[in-house]
């Protein structure tokens, strides 16, 4: 089935022609001048600001002049994940769509419909004649997945907008009303690797993960590369010499990772393969349930010197088993909400240069600098330098705003039951928004989107079509200015 022919026809439109174009995080110049030049062609005012965010405002539908001005919000950048067998070019190539049932996905790679139908949908309203809204500002912000670039930018008096409806939330039946915070951890040290192996050499290739959101899923007991890899390693070197030449595990912070490859010299074989067999035996069983395609591969390999000695590789193997992830703790105020993380997110050791990159998240300050903490103490121990950056804050639930009330008694008569608010542990735009406009309700909702952040990343169409519906009625009701 080709998308043109499902509905909402005029989402399903825009998404394939955002999707033809290349939009890395950090590397979105293409989708702003696509977008750019959309608002201008329908005469709309558009602009876009100093770090490359495009403002698209239009007035209100006759009749609605008198309501609240809203900002529809969502980024235009994407998470960049694909397959190992998939020959793709993010900078280059537009995303290859496919539909199953009732579900979009692409061929092998991430989907873009996070934040992508989001764009989608606000693209549709601006270009609609028919639809019944307020006066709208439409915000497509940039640098969302590697950074939140765009919203820490975002200039204080550039919207006038008083209710904010941000569309990147990933379950139809949920109203987001807060979010956790986030923050870059990024451990790097250099390494003498002159030295020769040990004895025969391995490649141990972790595979097959399912990986997934770093924030939306890490509490689902999916399986991280790096740290199995690190299991694996560790294990076998508590009784055993082993040099390290060469690791390369995960890919960006908000992804959990999926493969992780190291390659190793050894000088008892025969007691690492038997201590080699048990552990990777004991790691596919106990992911049986939740990883059913993990792979631990091993073979014999071969290589140039550039070994680390075997008290550095000791240091590093240790230190890659003694970091947190995964939950570090879970909300005593929100029944059943992370509160804070840390993904180990990509490691890489070529050369002799180490570099480690997590991203820690947490709802409450105070939290996520103790988790920083117990990174930096880990990474002291092993003498590697430790930066953090990126910073952002989380968003503050306020169940009782005004906007979140007129969602929930929307959705209530649409769909005869009520929607879920609740606070996700995901890192949305609407915090840093909200440190530039205060006084701005805001309220996160969309479509389901399932594997986000991964190749297994789809949408599901009916949900569209509900998210489509909903989204429209929610315009009709922004209330009047006060």
């Amino acid at each position: 089935m080709s998308l043109s022919k499902i509905a909402p026809q005029e989402i399903w439109k825009h998404f394939s022609f955002i999707n033809s174009v290349p939009r890395p995080s950090k590397k979105e110049e293409k989708i702003i001048a696509l977008i750019k030049k959309f608002g201008e062609d329908l005469g709309l005012d558009t602009r876009v600001d100093k770090v490359g965010n495009v403002i698209i405002k239009k007035r209100a539908k006759e009749g609605m002049e008198n309501r609240k001005t809203i900002v529809l919000q969502s980024h235009l950048d994407m998470v960049c994940q694909k397959n190992n067998d998939t020959e793709f070019d993010f900078n280059t190539m537009g995303i290859q769509m496919e539909v199953a049932g009732d579900w979009v996905k692409a061929k092998g790679t991430t989907l873009g419909a996070d934040n992508g139908i989001g764009v989608a949908a606000i693209m549709a309203i601006l270009e609609s004649k028919s639809i019944e809204h307020p006066p709208i500002e439409a915000l497509f912000t940039i640098d969302e997945e590697t950074g939140m670039t765009g919203a820490s930018y975002l200039e204080p008096n550039m919207l006038k907008g008083k209710i904010l409806l941000n569309l990147d939330t990933e379950e139809d039946n949920e109203i987001g009303i807060g979010c956790a915070g986030g923050i870059d951890v990024t451990a790097k040290k250099s390494y003498k690797a002159h030295e020769k192996p040990l004895g025969e050499i391995f490649r141990i290739d972790v595979k097959g993960l399912r990986g997934g959101h770093s924030g939306m899923d890490i509490h689902k007991g999916f399986g991280n590369a790096n740290v199995i890899l690190a299991r694996i390693l560790f294990s076998t070197s508590e009784n055993n010499k082993i040099k390290l030449h060469s690791i390369e595990g995960g890919g960006l912070r908000n992804a959990i990772p999926r493969e992780s490859t190291a390659l190793i010299s050894v000088e008892d074989t025969e007691e690492f393969l038997t201590i080699y067999k048990v552990r990777s035996q004991e790691i596919l069983t106990e992911f049986s349930s939740t990883e059913k395609d993990l792979s631990i591969e091993i073979q014999k390999a071969s290589t140039e010197g550039n070994f680390l000695s075997i008290k550095d590789s000791e240091t590093i193997i240790n230190t890659l088993k003694a970091l947190k992830n995964g939950v570090y703790k879970v909300s005593s105020e929100v029944e059943g909400l992370v509160e804070t993380s840390n993904n180990v997110a990509r490691i890489l050791l070529e050369e002799g240069n180490l570099e480690i990159q997590c991203l820690a998240r947490s709802s409450v300050e105070s939290s996520k600098s103790d988790i920083c903490d117990q990174l930096k103490s880990v990474f002291s121990l092993a003498d590697i330098n430790v930066e953090f950056s990126g910073s952002y804050p989380g968003w503050k639930p306020n169940p009782e705003s005004k906007i979140i009330k007129i969602m929930e008694k929307v959705y209530e008569k649409k769909y005869g039951k009520k929607p879920l608010v609740m606070a996700c542990h995901a890192g949305l735009e609407c915090g840093i928004i909200g440190a530039h406009y205060p006084e701005m309700e805001m309220v996160s909702f969309g479509p389901t989107i399932k594997g986000a952040h991964s190749p297994e990343e789809r949408v599901s169409i009916l949900s569209v079509q509900k998210f489509w519906e909903y989204l429209k009625e929610i315009l009709r009701q922004i209330p009047l200015e006060e």
